[in-house]
C-alpha cells in the first residue's frame, strides 16, 4: 500500500470516529467542548447527558476510546507529527457543522 493511500485509509478512519462522536454527543446532548467533559465521558459519568438516552451515550463512549487504538495504529503507519496534523484538519473541517450544539464558546 502507497503511502498515499495508506494516509488516506487513516484520513477515512478518523473522519468516521469523529464525525460518530459529533452525531452521538449531539443526540444525547453531551457538551464535548466543554472543559471536563470527554474525561467524565469515558469515566462512563451519564451525569453529562442533558437528555437521557443511554444507547447514544454507550456509542459515544465507545467511539471515543476507539479513537484511542486508531490512533496509536496510524501513530505506528504514519508518525505523531502526521496524525496530529491530520486530526486537526478533521476536526476543524466539522467543527462549523455541529457549533453550538457540542458546548464551547458560540461561533462569532
Amino acid at each position: 500500500m502507497s503511502e498515499a493511500t495508506h494516509a488516506q485509509f487513516w484520513n477515512d478512519q478518523f473522519e468516521t470516529l469523529i464525525t460518530e462522536i459529533a452525531r452521538q454527543a449531539t443526540v444525547a446532548q453531551v457538551p464535548l467542548a466543554n472543559p471536563g467533559i470527554v474525561e467524565a465521558v469515558l469515566r462512563n459519568d451519564e451525569a453529562t447527558c442533558g437528555s437521557s438516552n443511554p444507547v447514544a451515550f454507550r456509542k459515544l463512549r465507545e467511539a471515543l476510546m476507539m479513537v484511542f487504538v486508531v490512533q496509536k495504529k496510524a501513530y505506528d503507519q504514519l508518525g505523531p507529527l502526521e496524525t496530529e496534523a491530520m486530526i486537526a484538519e478533521i476536526r476543524a473541517a466539522l467543527v462549523p457543522r455541529f457549533t453550538g450544539k457540542l458546548g464551547g464558546p458560540a461561533a462569532g
